[in-house]
């Protein structure tokens, strides 16, 4: 699944495109009418955590920051963004990129406020100037191309593809930069708060309220970073293993946002791996809070130590930890 870093890279591919008119469009997105699109201008790309936003307006309309959303405004000047809290909070945060969120239409695409909320799912991406090309046959054996669910094609005579992704229009994102572990203005007091409640560690780093844009790849990372087992409750643990455990999380995200922007693969110590760099074996598990969804876990046993409470203990136990 596409995670912070992933995403503030498609925003960039978005941004080459701000300040043209769409001439064409494409796709096989059932969630909007593409046709609302033909004739606006792209205003803006923001990124906030793992959803990306495109603001549209009609083409006689002068270029600049949306004027509708103040927040959104000033991530513009400043050049930072911040992750979208759109509508009702969910009922489980550390899966919002598994739920849709709930946003109202404009009346009119292109009009005051009209945001396009790009979310990408497990497998999503967009490709400027280019399209995606099969890269195995099927199940069928054929080599059929990835089919895109949009497709824009400026006036300039370059295009943007988005792929394996949902859209809906928005009508005022609401924009919390202080939960972005991205963003220049990320909260690290209430980040840390969040971590000494006493649950599993490992869920509250999904929780999207606290850790906009980190995902399952970056949990696994940074847990093994911060030799911190994943069931570990966060009440458990010293002030400084948790301001470790943060400072890790915004460290990896920050170098794999930049080996995304060189077009360079980052090299995972933990995230499906059998052996930990040390040579150790890794366990899998799948875990999640009750009642919401479970996530593929890799751990160290022996650079990742156990401590837990009672209960938790108990539940290692049966998992054969």
């Amino acid at each position: 699944m596409p995670e912070g870093p992933s995403v503030r890279k498609f925003q960039l591919l978005a941004s080459r495109f701000v300040g043209q008119v769409v001439a064409k469009v494409g796709g096989s997105t059932r969630k909007i009418n593409v046709d609302d699109l033909k004739s606006l201008r792209l205003q803006d790309a923001q990124v906030h955590g793992k959803n990306l936003f495109l603001a549209f307006v009609a083409a006689g309309c002068p270029l600049g920051p949306n004027t509708d959303n103040p927040v959104l405004q000033g991530e513009a000047a400043s050049g930072t963004s911040s992750p979208a809290q759109v509508c009702a909070p969910q009922t489980h945060p550390e899966e919002e990129e598994l739920q849709e969120l709930l946003c109202s239409r404009p009346e009119v695409p292109g009009g005051p406020g009209s945001w396009l909320r790009v979310h990408f799912g497990l497998f999503g991406s967009i490709r400027a100037n280019e399209f995606s090309r099969a890269s195995q046959a099927n199940k069928r054996g054929d080599w059929k191309d990835p089919t895109p669910r949009l497709v824009l094609h400026f006036e300039s005579g370059g295009f943007l593809v988005f792929y394996n992704c949902r859209m809906q229009w928005c009508s005022s994102p609401v924009a919390d930069p202080t939960s972005d572990i991205l963003s220049a203005d990320f909260h690290h007091g209430r980040a840390l708060d969040a971590l000494r409640a006493p649950r599993p560690v490992c869920y509250t780093l999904l929780d999207q309220r606290y850790f906009s844009g980190l995902g399952n790849i970056i949990k696994n990372e940074i847990l093994y970073l911060a030799k911190i087992h994943p069931l570990t409750q966060g009440s458990l643990l010293a002030s400084s293993d948790l301001e470790h455990l943060l400072d890790c999380a915004i460290q990896f995200s920050s170098d794999w946002l930049q080996s995304k922007l060189r077009d360079e693969g980052l090299h995972f110590q933990i995230y499906q791996k059998e052996q930990c760099p040390l040579g150790h074996a890794v366990m899998k598990g799948t875990f999640g809070p009750s009642g919401g969804y479970k996530r593929l876990t890799w751990w160290c046993p022996q650079c990742q130590p156990v401590s837990l409470s009672p209960c938790l203990l108990q539940r290692m136990g049966s998992l054969g930890c």
